[in-house]
Parts: C-alpha cells; structure tokens; sequence
C-alpha cells in the first residue's frame, strides 16, 4: 500500500501551548505531513502532568516544547527526523510581533492574555491574521475561531486573568485521579479535524461549545 505524503504544500502554522490539549494536537497533524509546524511553550513538565498530558516520566522537569520534540521523534515517516530545533520556542507570546508569518496560528493555552492577543487580531475578512482558539476546562471545551462574529468576543474573553488547567479545579484541588476530566483530548481532536479541513477549503464551524 503506498500513502501519498503532502511534502510541497505543508502549511505553516502555530500552536501556542502544548499541555493538555496542545501535546495531543500537535502530534496528530505532524502524522499527516501536511504541516510546517511551530510550537511555542514556557512551561514545563509536572508530575500531575503525565495523567492528562501527553508526557512520558523521562520528560518531568524538562520544558514541554523538548518532550514534545522526543515524541515527534517516534513517527511514521521514514522520511521525518522530527521537529526542527528552530520550530520549538521556550518563550510566552507576548506581542503580535510573534504571531506573524504563519498560515494559522492556534492558542491551546489556557491563558486570557494570550487570547485577547489573538483576538485582537480580528475576526473574519478583517482579520490581521487567521486564528483558532481551542480551550477546555473540567467537563467543558470549546472551538473559537476568527471566523466568528465579533459581537461574542467580549463574553468569549470572560474570565480570570492569568493561567488556569484545563482540569479545572477538581483534579487539581484533590490530586485523585477519580477527578480527572478528558474533554480536552476530544477537543484536540476536534481541532486537527477543524485544521485540516479548513486548508482544504471545506466549509467550517466559526465556533462550537461541547459539555460531556
């Protein structure tokens, strides 16, 4: 059987965040071949994090962007040596500066400042750039993108400021694994599939909300 690999044609793009729903993201598009990927991530690996992250023991204490390069390194391609020394970044995104030059940028990070940086970027035909915001919070996730009306921005952006998990509080209050929740990795997949069928032209949610 011979697979037919996109090799002139990958899309370059950004996933912002590679914890809960960033590291079962990004290695589901990096099997299809189809894109330059970049991943940006300051944070690193906590034991808790190998319950709901797609981490390995090995990865603990390292930065998350280094154990998501070891994991691509494990592929399907025999033509693939991974991710690119230059596509990881251990900096938060901070300014618009960072955001340019990609064919979509996707936040997967649970964090209201890097959003209202990715919002502010626009919606629709006036967006500066096309962007996906993929979170997930205990029971709840949702799928935002720029191409949702402006009007929801506002209620879309709600929230704490800072970081919080897309456990919510329950797993990380009590440390049992009875609480932990995996709408996140449903959301990831949602996501890829988002991705990849909105390169292709295909028609799209501009948004959706999911409580499981």
């Amino acid at each position: 059987m011979k697979i037919e690999y996109n090799k002139t044609e990958r899309r370059k793009i950004l996933v912002i965040g590679v914890g809960g729903i960033g590291s079962y993201l990004v290695p589901l598009l990096h099997k299809s071949w189809c894109y330059d990927i970049h991943i940006a991530d300051n944070d690193s690996v906590e034991v808790k994090n190998l319950l709901y992250q797609n981490y390995k023991q090995r990865d603990v204490g390292n930065l998350k962007v280094i154990g998501i390069k070891k994991l691509l390194q494990s592929t399907n391609h025999d033509f693939d040596i991974g991710l690119a020394e230059s596509n990881t970044s251990r900096y938060q995104v901070l300014t618009s500066k960072q955001l340019e030059g990609y064919d979509l940028v996707i936040c997967c990070a649970d964090n209201l400042a890097v959003r209202k940086l990715l919002y502010s970027q626009g919606f629709g035909d006036n967006a500066k750039l096309k962007w996906l915001d993929l979170r997930a919070q205990g029971r709840n996730g949702a799928l935002i993108s720029y191409l949702t009306d402006e009007k929801f921005s506002e209620t879309f952006l709600n929230g704490p400021e800072g970081s919080f998990s897309c456990q919510g509080d329950g797993f990380n209050t009590s440390l049992n694994t009875k609480d932990l929740h995996f709408t996140h990795v449903a959301i990831a997949g949602y996501g890829a599939q988002w991705i990849h069928r909105w390169f292709n032209g295909d028609d799209v949610s501009d948004k959706f909300i999911i409580n499981i």
